[in-house]
C-alpha cells in the first residue's frame, strides 16, 4: 500500500472515531495548495538541464505550513501529498502552532555538483518564493537537502523579501539555526522511547535495540540510546548490516562510518543480510530509514516487543494489524519522529524574537514536548479505546478539525 493510500486510510478511520462530519472530513483530506514548477538550469558542462519541483501546502488551520524539501529521483506528486498531509497531523499531534506541507525536487543529488545544486535550489526558490515565508509555509530540509540548501533558500528569499531567517528552519548556526537542532529527531525518538518505556515499568538501560538506517536519525538515537545504558545489537545502512550481541560500540560505529561512508567493514561486529535487520532478535527495533519496510511478508517474523517508527510510514497498515495481534506496542511515526519539527519550531521561535536559546534549553523543551504528547496519546487511546496509532492520529485530527470549525470553514 502506498504512503498516500495509507495515510488517507488512517484518516478516515481517525474521523469515523471522531463522528467527524463528512462535508469537514472531505475539507480537511484536500491540500490547501499544489504547486508544480520547472527548474532549468545550466549545468557546469554548458549544457542545460530540466527538473520538475513540487510543493504541497495541505493545510494552514493551526498556522503556517511546515514541511521539508526532498532531492530525490522518485519525488512523486502522491507521496508528497500524503506527506503533507502526515505533517498537518504530526504537527498537530506535538502541538505545534503549524500547519503541513511537503516539497521536492524530481533530481538524484548524488549527480549534481555542488554549484549545480546551488543553481538548482535558487531557482526553485525564485519560482516558490511568494508562496513561503515566515508566516505563510516554512520549508525545512528532508532527504537529499541539508542546512547548506537551507542557506541558499534564506538567501534567494532574501533578494525578494529581505533578510528574513525565520522562512527556512534546519539552517546552518552562523545564519539563526539552531543549537540541537542536527540531533533533534533521534533525540525526539529517545523522549518518546523512555516515555513509552515508563509507562511499562520499564527504562532505556539494559534494553536491547536494533536500529534500522544510520542517516541522521538513526545515528543519533543509537548514540544516544547507548549513552543512556541500552544496547545497540545490529544496525544497518545503505552499505550492508552489522550485528554484536553484547552490544556495538556506537561513539567508534560512528567514526567508522564517517569515514568509511557507511558502516560496512567495521571490525567490532559481525556482517548480516541487510534483509534480516528488522527480524533481528531484540526489545525494541527502530526503523529510521525509508517507508514501508515492515510489511506482511516480514511482519510475523518480527520479534521485538516495542517499535519505535523513527522513519516516516515505516509500517504498512497489514503488518500493523499482524503486529498488534502478536502484541507488539507499535510507536507511530506522527509522535515518535516528531522531535524534528518541534525544534524547528524552536528554531523559527528563535528567529522571530530575535533572541537565541542554549542547547540545554532546547532539549529540555523537547523533552517537555515529547512527554507531554506521550501524555496526550495516552488519553486519546483510554477515550476512543484504541491503539498508539489511532490515539496520535484522532489526537491531530480533531486538533485540525477543532481549529478548522473555530475559524469558520463554512462561511
Amino acid at each position: 500500500m502506498n504512503a498516500l493510500a495509507a495515510t488517507n486510510r488512517n484518516f478516515k478511520l481517525a474521523s469515523r472515531i471522531l463522528g467527524l462530519d463528512s462535508k469537514l472530513e472531505k475539507s480537511l483530506l484536500i491540500p490547501f495548495r499544489e504547486i508544480k514548477v520547472e527548474c532549468t538550469i545550466p549545468k557546469d558542462d554548458g549544457t542545460l538541464a530540466s527538473f520538475v519541483g513540487f510543493r504541497v501546502q495541505h493545510d494552514n488551520a493551526r498556522g503556517p505550513m511546515k514541511g521539508g524539501i526532498r532531492y530525490h529521483p522518485e519525488v512523486d506528486p502522491d507521496e508528497v501529498n500524503a506527506l503533507a498531509q502526515l505533517m498537518t497531523w504530526k504537527t498537530a499531534v506535538a502541538n505545534i502552532p503549524y500547519g503541513g506541507a511537503k516539497g521536492g525536487i524530481g533530481c538524484d543529488p548524488g549527480q549534481l555538483s555542488l554549484s549545480e545544486l546551488e543553481r538548482l535550489t535558487r531557482v526553485f526558490t525564485q519560482k516558490i518564493h511568494d508562496l513561503i515565508g515566515v508566516s505563510t509555509d516554512v520549508p525545512a530540509p528532508d532527504m537529499g537537502t541539508n542546512a547548506q540548501t537551507m542557506a541558499w533558500i534564506l538567501d534567494e528569499y532574501a533578494k525578494f523579501h529581505g533578510y528574513s531567517p525565520a522562512v527556512v528552519t534546519g539552517k546552518p548556526i552562523d545564519l539563526g539555526g539552531s543549537l540541537g537542532r542536527e540531533a533533534a529527531t533521534g533525540r525526539g525518538a529517545l523522549f518518546a522511547t523512555e516515555a513509552l518505556l515508563n509507562e511499562h515499568g520499564k527504562s532505556i538501560a539494559g534494553q536491547r535495540f536494533v536500529v534500522q538506517g544510520f542517516g541522521n536519525v538513526g545515528s543519533w538515537a543509537a548514540q544516544l540510546i547507548s549513552e543512556k545504558g541500552g544496547k545497540v545489537v545490529a544496525v544497518s545502512d545503505i552499505s550492508g548490516a552489522i550485528k554484536n550481541g553484547k552490544g556495538i560500540d556506537i561513539p567508534s560505529l560512528l567514526k567508522h562510518s564517517v569515514a568509511n561512508r557507511g558502516i560496512k567493514g567495521f571490525s567490532g561486529a559481525d556482517p548480516i543480510d541487510p534483509n534480516s535487520i528488522l527480524v533481528e532478535d531484540c526489545d525494541i527495533l527502530i526503523p529510521a530509514a525509508l517507508g514501508g519496510v515492515i510489511n506482511r511478508e516480514n511482519a510475523n517474523e518480527i520479534k521485538a516487543k516495542f517499535i519505535v517508527e523513527a522513519a516516516n510510514h515505516p509500517t504498512d497498515p497489514e503488518a500493523d494489524e499482524i503486529l498488534s495481534k502478536k502484541g507488539v506496542t507499535i510507536l507511530p511515526d506522527i509522535y515518535a519522529n516528531s522531535g524534528g519539527a518541534t525544534v524547528s519550531y524552536f528554531e523559527w521561535v528563535q528567529n522571530i524574537q530575535g533572541f537565541m536559546w542554549d542547547e540545554e534549553k532546547v532539549n529540555n523543551e523537547l523533552r517537555t514536548y515529547m512527554t507531554n504528547g506521550f501524555k496526550d496519546v495516552k488519553e486519546m487511546c483510554r477515550t476512543h479505546n484504541c491503539d498508539l496509532r489511532m490515539g496520535a492520529f484522532t489526537l491531530g485530527v480533531n486538533r485540525v478539525a477543532r481549529a478548522t470549525v473555530l475559524r469558520g470553514w463554512e462561511a
